[in-house]
C-alpha cells in the first residue's frame, strides 16, 4: 500500500481548473519527482496534499487513511512535512528559534522539542548557524532552514517545492547530498523541481504534468527524454 495516494484530485477557482483529475502515489521511502511548465498546477497539487488548499473533488489518502477533510496541522502531525518555494523564515528570530516554532507544536515537553530541533538542524546541515538570525542567512541557508522546519516534525513524507530553485550550480551540488540523505534514511520525498539534473540524481520516478493533468510517468531518464516532455515541458520541437 502506498504511503501517499492522491486520487482524482481537482482544484477549481471559479471557471479556472488548476488541477484536473490528478492521481499519483508515493511509496514509503520512495523519492518521486514532479515536473511541468510554470502554471502546470504543481505547487497547487502540493498544497492539496499538505492541506493548505481544499480539494474541489478527489481524495488524499495517507498511510491508508483518508485525510481529505483534515486541516494542514493534522496532516503535519500524521507525518506530512512541507517546504515552500520561497523560504518564509521569521527574519528577526535565530535559526534555532525558527525551528523551535514547529518543534514545540504538539509536544508537551520542551526537552523533547529541543532534541527534535537539534536533530532537524543536523539533518539540514545548519546546526553551526543555529544562533544566527534568519535575516543574515544566504539563500542556500534559507533553503536549508526551510527543510529543517519541515524535518523537525519528524515526517514520514517531505514535500519539497523547488528546493534548488534560485541556487547556483555549486549551491545545488551542496544541497543534493542533504536531499539524498532523506531518502536513504527512509523518509519519502515528493519533489517539485525545475533543476532537472538535481531530480535525476535523487528520485526513483518522475511524474510530468501540464495544465493540471498528468501526461507522463515512469523512469526518470525515460520520462525526461520522451518526446511529450521535450515538447511540453522543455519547449522543444516534437
Amino acid at each position: 500500500m502506498p504511503l501517499l495516494e492522491l486520487e482524482g484530485a481537482t482544484k477549481r477557482y471559479g471557471a479556472l481548473t488548476v488541477v484536473d483529475d490528478l492521481s499519483l502515489h508515493v511509496d514509503a521511502g520512495e523519492a518521486l519527482g514532479v515536473v511541468g511548465p510554470n502554471g502546470a498546477g504543481k505547487t497547487t497539487a502540493l498544497s492539496l496534499i499538505a492541506g493548505d488548499v481544499a480539494l474541489s473533488s478527489g481524495r488524499v489518502v495517507f498511510d491508508g487513511e483518508d485525510v481529505t477533510r483534515r486541516p494542514a496541522h493534522a496532516r503535519c502531525r500524521a507525518g506530512i512535512g512541507r517546504t515552500f518555494q520561497v523560504p518564509r523564515p521569521f527574519l528577526d528570530m535565530a535559526v534555532f528559534e525558527n525551528v523551535m516554532v514547529g518543534a514545540l507544536h504538539g509536544r508537551e515537553h520542551k526537552a523533547d522539542a529541543s532534541e527534535a530541533g537539534v536533530e532537524a538542524l543536523e539533518r539540514a546541515h545548519l546546526l553551526d548557524r543555529a544562533n544566527v538570525k534568519a535575516a543574515q542567512l544566504t539563500l542556500l541557508e534559507r533553503k536549508r532552514l526551510e527543510l529543517a522546519r519541515a524535518l523537525v516534525t519528524r515526517p514520514r513524507l517531505v514535500l519539497l517545492d523547488e528546493s534548488a530553485g534560485g541556487l547556483t550550480e555549486p549551491e545545488v551540488a551542496e544541497l543534493l547530498p542533504t536531499v539524498l540523505a532523506l531518502k536513504e534514511a527512509g523518509t519519502a520525498v515528493l519533489w517539485i523541481e525545475h533543476v532537472v539534473h538535481a531530480l535525476l540524481a535523487v528520485v526513483d520516478r518522475i511524474v510530468a504534468i501540464d495544465r493540471g493533468r498528468k501526461f507522463a510517468e515512469g523512469d526518470p531518464h525515460e520520462v525526461m527524454s520522451s518526446a511529450a516532455v521535450q515538447e511540453i515541458y522543455l519547449g522543444a520541437m516534437a
